[in-house]
């Protein structure tokens, strides 16, 4: 997931901001056409689990990766797998390199996602919440997308905050499940608060920050924020809807 730290900006030299118009805009249509076939890959790749595993195996998955120290052990292995992820996808060395920091990134992703989404699909009241999650959050992606591409405005001023809000919210996360105490639905939308800071930060270095051969990595940080805002936007229409 996202939060945990901003990543520190990309080297200021060189950026795609100081480049002419065409390859400009050849590296943003590279950066979101990555986005793109990471979300696919992270669909796909949920879609495989969902099918590959026996009924009673998924059972006890749930069981398992929902509660407990359980979990804990794999946010820690999912934070140690997008650590290194993130390293490969800003490697200058090798681009298939890179393209494997994004693909085990999704992957990871994928796989730390798909017990919420099969929560959603068998279990929720509202067979049309899983749909509902995933609209929003393109809506909201979309809509953050916009702000940034029209006003042309840098955040990376909110890069201190991210970060720190991000530590805090990693803590309570760890707290609550060492100690057994629920997070309700005021932090899930503390989270998405969060999650939408963090699309604006990593947009606006889309455009003013990475070097125009870092396409991945900037794909990689965008896959990252808004698989994290659907988490929890999917977390919170849940959560709502038990409470009719």
């Amino acid at each position: 997931m996202a939060f945990g730290k901003a990543e520190a900006l990309p080297f200021r030299e060189g950026a795609v901001a100081d480049v002419g118009v065409e390859e400009r805009a050849a590296f943003l249509l590279r950066t979101y056409a990555h986005l793109a076939g990471a979300v696919f890959f992270w669909v796909f790749f949920m879609v495989l689990i969902e099918l590959a595993l026996p009924t009673a195996t998924k059972e006890r998955l749930l069981v398992g990766m929902l509660g407990g120290i359980s979990w804990l052990v794999v946010l820690g292995a999912f934070m140690l797998v997008s650590f290194v992820a993130n390293r490969w996808a800003m490697s200058d060395a090798s681009v298939g390199l890179q393209y494997l920091g994004l693909g085990l990134y999704a992957a990871a992703e994928a796989v730390i996602t798909w017990p919420l989404v099969h929560l959603a699909a068998f279990y929720a009241k509202d067979p049309n919440v899983l749909p509902a999650a995933a609209g929003l959050t393109l809506a909201m992606f979309a809509g953050l997308t916009t702000v940034v591409f029209v006003t042309r405005k840098d955040f990376s001023f909110l890069r201190g905050v991210l970060g720190v809000a991000g530590l805090a919210a990693l803590g309570l996360i760890v707290a609550s499940i060492v100690f057994g105490f629920t997070l309700g639905i005021v932090f899930t939308v503390a989270m998405i608060g969060l999650m939408c800071g963090y699309i604006l930060y990593y947009t606006s270095n889309v455009l003013h920050y990475y070097r125009p051969n870092q396409h991945v990595a900037a794909a990689l940080a965008l896959f990252a924020a808004l698989a994290t805002l659907f988490w929890y936007v999917l977390q919170l229409l849940m959560s709502l809807q038990s409470r009719d």
